[in-house]
């Protein structure tokens, strides 16, 4: 029976989740797993997945209470396929000093090709004296239910080890279900962060097993397209391909230097990775564990005047590509490092209390870091721990009508869910400050229609992750085009709310084959007749204005929040419950929150709608007459007179009819998919 591996705690050096401003408490980690005699002259297998390192690695130190170790990758097809090219090489090179380090602590590492059920069920049929294998728990859906098939695969055979899923506590949180919903209530409890553990001393590297190569970059290439489950070529091209190229290419001329900022894109510097260079490919930092410390190291000290190694004038030479807008050069320099768990996320936390303290001759202030470097450090891994616990809580909640997933793009995580068997795909999008459950009333109804509908949370937004990135109507175009492909797997109707709305718009007018019709509910964007295209020179940096802007937009928020949204629900007040606004608001304390209100100032939605859907002829247009926020008279008469062949709604509601009248347009959007089902040929990525 799986379980999970926990850990005792008693008081040693340790600071709140704040760090920033809370003074240290003090705190001890302790690991002690409980390792029957039995299995202690057993054979322990650790199944290494995203903890590509020895470093703080609480299952190798339990597995060194057996009598053998066999540390073990496997390339499966479903952790391979998602990674790109680049991820690839980072891959590679994180595995071969993975082997090194273990083999130097009397080990070695396991390669396999395959599925993980195959490679772990014949490597127990093969040492037989296999007592447990340790797996790290996942936050991803697709990743837990593929640990869950092990796990399965495992149990049914006849000497059966013990499975023990396991994970790296950040905070000193004794369960998930207590965690408070909102941050800002997380924050007060001061929760202890936990201190990395040391390597183990492993034995096993001596057993005679075949211990298999790590392919090379090619190799994998290849074992990638021979993923007997993958996409089609065209939709893997899709998939690479950037809005911006798209869109100079296809809609906007180009006028001078064009300044379109993505946060993912990033100037190529090189394109391999020079020996001794602690970058692979661009601006992630790469390698193995003491490689990327020392260039953590050197981020940490990029404000030092004088140069100290090649370390740190390698990140000084990258800071300004990778600064996108301030202090999103941690995550560009090290998220893809942390998303293969070469560093733990309390071994960074660690590293940059211990760089401050040695600033300040032992102390920390109360007042703030002293280095940005080092404040960016740690909000970003507490940033991502607490997202982290958020996506794990939602997925173990079994009191809701649907269960709440997570997916994980660019290394950020998003939740979704999915209602229905069977039936045509239909994905539902949210609008700006909005969340999945904004359409609460709309997914089981649409589903019991003969639907599967997915409803997913933008990046930024409700529950999913808000790193410290430039939020653009591009950006969230591309996540929703990368999780049509990657997790729905066929063309869907799209249904829109608001930018919601104008950003599904970007999605068919780009990648049109990706959806089967087109649903807008109040949505974003302007009618301009005539228009062709347009010169699009407007800059996505932030500056200092609208930093200011968001922090008072922030606070304007929070003080009038139920008096705003109640204009928007104007024939059913109602409707506006407790509920919805403590949603809305709970999420306005998390961090990175401001960041993502920034992109308001930098949004450009000059396209048209008439532009974007142009030659596309499944639309529909359902318009809540009483919108406060636009003029919908005006709105319609232009649709109707420049859109010929798009289907119009009037509803007597405001800007989110979907949830305002939600029977009226449950029954509208069923009928409209059922009157298309018949027409529409059956289409599939995979």
């Amino acid at each position: 029976m799986a379980s999970l591996v926990t850990f005792l705690h008693f008081p040693s050096l340790s600071f709140s989740p704040n760090t920033l401003r809370f003074s240290p408490k003090r705190c001890r980690f302790k690991a002690q797993i409980a390792v029957t005699d039995a299995e202690k002259a057993g054979v322990a297998v650790v199944w290494f997945k995203h903890d590509l390192r020895i470093d703080d690695h609480p299952a190798l130190l339990a597995a060194s209470n057996h009598n053998a170790v066999v540390p073990l990758y496997i390339f499966d097809h479903r952790i391979i396929s998602r990674f790109p090219e680049k991820m690839i090489e980072m891959l590679v090179l994180a595995l071969q000093d993975l082997r090194s380090s273990l083999r130097d602590k009397g080990s070695n590492l396991m390669i396999r090709l395959g599925s993980a059920e195959s490679a772990l069920q014949e490597l127990v049929k093969e040492v037989q004296l296999v007592t447990t294998v340790y797996a790290e728990e996942e936050v991803e859906y697709g990743f837990r239910q593929m640990t869950g098939s092990v796990k399965g695969t495992l149990e049914a055979m006849p000497s059966a080890p013990n499975f023990v899923l396991w994970r790296t506590p950040f905070y000193d949180v004794k369960s998930l279900k207590d965690i408070p919903d909102s941050y800002n209530d997380f924050t007060k409890l001061r929760l202890p962060i936990t201190l990395p553990l040391p390597p183990a001393t492993l034995t096993g590297g001596e057993m005679e097993l075949d211990w298999g190569a790590i392919p090379t970059f090619d190799d994998l290439k290849e074992f990638v397209k021979a993923n007997p489950c993958k996409m089609e070529e065209s939709w893997a091209s899709t998939k690479e391909m950037l809005t911006e190229t798209i869109l100079m290419k296809e809609i906007l001329k180009p006028a001078g230097r064009n300044t379109i900022n993505s946060s993912f894109r990033h100037v190529q510097v090189q394109s391999k990775r020079h020996e001794n260079s602690v970058f692979v490919k661009g601006h992630s930092v790469g390698g193995g564990t003491s490689n990327v410390l020392k260039a953590l190291a050197a981020y940490l000290r990029y404000l030092e005047g004088t140069e100290r190694d090649h370390y740190w004038k390698e990140v000084h030479e990258r800071m300004p590509y990778a600064e996108s807008r301030n202090g999103a050069s941690f995550t560009t320099l090290f998220g893809p490092a942390l998303s293969l768990g070469i560093l733990s996320r309390r071994r960074v936390h660690f590293e940059a209390l211990k760089y401050e303290k040695e600033r300040d001759s032992g102390f920390l202030s109360s007042f703030g870091y002293s280095s940005a470097t080092v404040a960016t450090t740690v909000d970003s891994v507490c940033s991502m721990e607490w997202y982290s616990l958020v996506a794990l809580k939602s997925q173990i909640n079994d009191d809701r009508r649907y269960h709440i997933r997570s997916w994980r793009w660019k290394g950020y995580l998003i939740q979704y869910t999915v209602v229905g068997h069977e039936g045509p795909a239909t994905l539902l999008v949210h609008g700006f400050g909005a969340f999945l459950e904004h359409y609460r009333d709309n997914i089981c109804s649409i589903a019991e229609g003969g639907n599967r509908v997915w409803a997913i949370t933008i990046l930024g937004f409700g529950k999913s992750e808000k790193p410290n990135v430039v939020y653009t109507e591009l950006l969230w175009a591309e996540m929703l085009r990368d999780f049509i492909i990657e997790v729905v797997g066929e063309p869907v109707h799209l249904v829109g709310n608001s930018i919601g709305g104008y950003i599904i718009a970007i999605v068919v007018r780009l990648w049109p084959a990706l959806a089967k019709s087109v649903v807008l509910i109040n949505s974003g964007g302007n009618v301009i007749p005539g228009y062709s295209s347009a010169p699009f020179t407007k800059e996505r940096r932030t500056s200092g204005a609208s930093w200011l802007g968001a922090k008072f937009l922030l606070f304007y928020l929070r003080l009038t929040l139920k008096d705003i949204v109640k204009n928007c629900y104007p024939a059913k007040t109602e409707r506006v419950d407790n509920w919805l606004i403590d949603e809305m608001r709970r999420a306005s304390y998390d961090p990175g929150v401001a960041v993502v209100l920034e992109s308001v100032f930098s949004f450009n939605l000059s396209v048209p709608l008439n532009y974007l859907l142009d030659g596309f002829e499944e639309v529909l247009i359902v318009q809540g007459m009483r919108d406060p926020i636009s003029d919908s008279k005006s709105k319609v008469a232009m649709l109707k007179e420049h859109c010929a062949g798009f289907i119009i709604k009037e509803l007597d509601a405001g800007h989110c009819p979907h949830d305002e009248l939600p029977d009226e347009v449950n029954s509208i959007i069923r009928e409209w998919i059922e009157s298309l089902s018949s027409k529409l040929p059956v289409a599939s990525f995979k």
